[in-house]
């Protein structure tokens, strides 16, 4: 280990000579080779940091007193400022050309401000440290001339970045041109410099205005999109309901919560400025949410009352009793069925509910069924006053009674509740009535 010591050492000394004599360095233009000479440099210094932890922990482990290699870390900050300054000029000079000679489309205005605003506070940084170092003219004047070009530079950054921010189209170039009074708009061969040369600079607020007004009806259009790309595969699950050779709607409930949040998402695009070139679709996509919406509620609703109902009428006995209601209930378990056949025939959640004249077929539905459902309480109201002790029972057990009356046999589970020391009955094979039974078996 000492001995790897030792060849270390030489190895920092040789560092620190490249290091101490980097200010030689001072032809601008070979920034490529020099930049090159600036990573080999860092790549030893993090390669001899590595390795000087390394040593120390081995002295650690042995009991040796740790070696300083502050030198090194000492080495590293002299060194930044070179490696700043040419890694950066290196960058400037190839994303300069880039950015004003290249194809427009293919600008990234995220890419160029970060690059730039990089570029920018790490040749400053260089230039005041240069400052006073009287003994390396050549990089002061290197460091001013970066700057300079740099400065020169800046007003262009925010034209560009606004120009080529998502969202602009003809429309925006359209007003670009009709307010500056000549004709700008990227065609066969447009560059950066092209906006330079027909002096966009002297337009730099418009053109940000222009570039922001851009983004915002860009956004909103995506969100738009977003939108409907939502509802792709939001479908209904349709499940078959007992035995009545129909289903019932399940499965709507994320609909439920993704309705909510894109009516508010809609309503914030009804309300905002940018929102002219896409506001005859915001209205149609806004109405027909709320529509889902109001057609999803009113369905859910109509299922509740039909899914309860539905034994109910299917007995023989109830349909007897209760003809005006029950005609009322067939009339909407018709309309019930077609809507599932419909469903089943395309299952999309948007694209069933949004159907015209959907919504009122189910708010008349739920209309018939309150009234069904009112006839079906004064008709149990009724059986009670004959029979007081039905009040005993809830609607439910009293509805399964009277729906059961061939079947006498059923009424024993409810028994209990109607007659307090019968807890069962027994029959003769005619189903007359021989004995009851108490809670005790007597």
């Amino acid at each position: 280990m000492e001995e790897e010591q030792e060849e270390f050492e030489e190895t920092l000394d040789g560092l620190l000579i490249t290091v101490e004599g980097f200010g030689a360095f001072n032809d601008i233009n070979k920034y490529l080779e020099i930049a090159e000479n600036v990573e080999s440099v860092n790549e030893r210094m993090q390669e001899s940091l590595e390795k000087a932890r390394l040593f120390n922990s081995r002295e650690f482990l042995v009991g040796k007193e740790q070696k300083d290699y502050t030198r090194l870390s000492g080495m590293t900050k002299e060194f930044k400022p070179y490696s700043d300054l040419w890694l950066n000029t290196r960058t400037w000079h190839l994303r300069h050309e880039a950015w004003t000679t290249g194809a427009w489309d293919e600008i990234d205005p995220e890419e160029l401000e970060t690059t730039f605003e990089t570029c920018m506070k790490s040749i400053s940084a260089a230039t005041r440290f240069f400052k006073n170092k009287d003994d390396l003219p050549k990089i002061q004047e290197i460091t001013n001339v970066m700057k300079g070009k740099i400065d020169e530079f800046k007003p262009v950054v925010p034209v560009a970045c606004s120009l080529r921010k998502q969202g602009m189209v003809d429309r925006h170039w359209d007003e670009l041109s009709n307010t500056v009074g000549f004709d700008i708009r990227p065609v066969e061969g447009f560059t950066l410099n092209s906006v330079v040369e027909k002096g966009m600079l002297n337009h730099t607020e418009l053109c940000e205005d222009v570039g922001e007004k851009a983004a915002k009806e860009h956004h909103i259009e995506k969100s738009l999109a977003k939108m409907n790309a939502d509802w792709v595969g939001c479908d209904f699950l349709l499940p078959p309901f007992k035995n009545t050779g129909t289903s019932y709607i399940s499965g709507f409930e994320d609909a439920i919560q993704m309705l909510d949040e894109h009516i508010v998402n809609t309503q914030a695009m009804q309300f905002s400025p940018f929102k002219k070139p896409f506001e005859e679709e915001i209205e149609v996509w806004g109405a027909k949410l709320m529509l889902v919406s109001d057609t999803l509620e009113e369905w859910v609703k109509c299922q509740g009352q039909w899914m309860y109902l539905q034994p109910i009428f299917d007995s023989p006995d109830i349909m007897k009793q209760l003809p005006q209601e029950t005609k009322r209930f067939k009339s909407v378990d018709s309309t019930w069925k077609q809507q599932i056949n419909i469903a089943k025939t395309n299952a999309s959640i948007l694209f069933v509910c949004s159907k015209e004249g959907l919504k009122e077929k189910f708010v008349e539905a739920n209309k018939n069924l309150e009234i069904v459902q009112k006839g079906l309480a004064d008709y149990l109201e009724k059986k009670r006053s004959v029979f007081a002790r039905f009040y005993f029972l809830s609607n439910d057990e009293l509805l399964e009674i009277l729906s059961q009356t061939k079947e006498v046999r059923n009424v024993r589970p409810h028994l209990r509740k109607v007659f307090e020391a019968v807890a069962d009955l027994q029959f003769n094979d005619d189903d007359t009535m021989w004995a009851m039974i108490s809670g005790e078996k007597e």
